[in-house]
């Protein structure tokens, strides 16, 4: 039996939980995030409760076990408190401006970069720092990686932008004589 997928999810009062054939509907206290219900799996909500069983033990049901979970319950934390990802910009005349929805840099290119994010993603500018956020922990991700691919850290200087987390690993410059 699948570790995650055996664990209930804890719904919290103010989310309401509702489940389809083909989908499930999760509102909350930030809003509304409808998860795909996947075909070997059924959600039961009980107590409190959504537990995740699957059908059969079959190779699919067993990998769409876990997924369902997870699925569900980053779809509940969102719904309560969101998900939030933040990018550091490390470099020489690198500079970033905006907030909201959209966001201006200049990164070492001849030309200013603007990032338009996706609706239900915020994005924050705390001098060398953006801050993206919302409650598809999905969509936050996807934005934070697209931020991040405009101009990945190098390893000689650690310039571009990185995840605050991410530790770049730094390599020697030329052996000199």
């Amino acid at each position: 039996m699948s570790r995650i997928g055996k664990l209930p999810i804890l719904v919290p009062s103010g989310v309401t939980i509702t489940i389809d054939n083909d989908s499930i509907t999760v509102v909350g206290p930030k809003g509304q995030l409808v998860v795909p219900h996947l075909s070997d799996v059924t959600v039961t909500l009980a107590e409190g409760n959504a537990i995740v069983t699957r059908k059969d033990d079959e190779r699919i049901a067993k990998a769409q076990h876990g997924l369902q979970r997870a699925l569900l319950n980053n779809a509940v934390n969102g719904v309560v408190s969101g998900f939030e990802k933040k990018l550091e910009i490390n470099g020489v005349g690198y500079r970033v401006n905006g907030g909201g929805q959209t966001i201006e840099m200049s990164l070492g290119f001849s030309h200013q970069v603007h990032y338009t994010a996706q609706e239900g993603v915020t994005l924050t500018v705390d001098k060398m720092t953006i801050t993206v956020s919302g409650i598809d922990k999905q969509q936050v991700g996807q934005v934070a990686a697209e931020i991040r691919a405009l101009k990945k850290p190098e390893p000689y200087k650690g310039k571009g932008i990185k995840y605050a987390d991410e530790v770049v690993l730094r390599k020697a410059g030329k052996a000199g004589k």
